[in-house]
């Protein structure tokens, strides 16, 4: 039952930080429009998939991120490649539900530095150059996550 709970909790506290960075990105691009929402303008669930799958491989393929990655099974890295396909997702406007822990938690003790933040943001801006995501989209993509930065990065 406390289980349930937390997990009710976190993603409760999840919906509403997605719901601030769909605002936060909002009030960078202007007022809000008649268009489609970032997910639908990415290419929806597919896109985002692919967009993940070619992002985690070059993240673990890195020989500085790689020591993140080691020691995964394959059970676990089909878990965390879901995890951002549905955190993506949902914070750009898709109909996931990200139900994973919260970026802090998630990344505590991991000792992800500056540096290691400034590769991995490399890795994601050449995957979407790779599936040529319009610079408008891209940009509103790498403004909501560098709002998880201070939470990701410890040191």
């Amino acid at each position: 039952m406390l289980n349930k709970k937390l997990v009710l909790s976190m993603s409760l506290l999840l919906l509403l930080l997605m719901a601030g960075l769909s605002e936060a990105v909002s009030a960078r691009t202007g007022p809000p429009q008649a268009k489609d929402s970032l997910y639908k303008r990415l290419g929806g669930y597919d896109a985002l998939a692919a967009v993940t799958d070619d992002f985690i491989g070059r993240l673990a393929s890195d020989k500085q991120l790689e020591k993140f990655f080691i020691g995964l099974s394959n059970d676990s890295k089909g878990r965390v490649r879901q995890l951002v396909v549905d955190q993506l997702c949902a914070a750009t406007g898709g109909p996931c539900i990200y139900l994973g822990r919260d970026m802090k938690t998630a990344h505590k003790g991991l000792g992800i530095t500056e540096s290691d933040w400034d590769v991995a943001v490399k890795h994601l801006l050449a995957t979407l150059d790779k599936f040529k995501v319009p610079p408008q989209e891209k940009n509103e993509v790498v403004t909501a996550l560098s709002g998880l930065k201070k939470d990701i990065v410890e040191k």
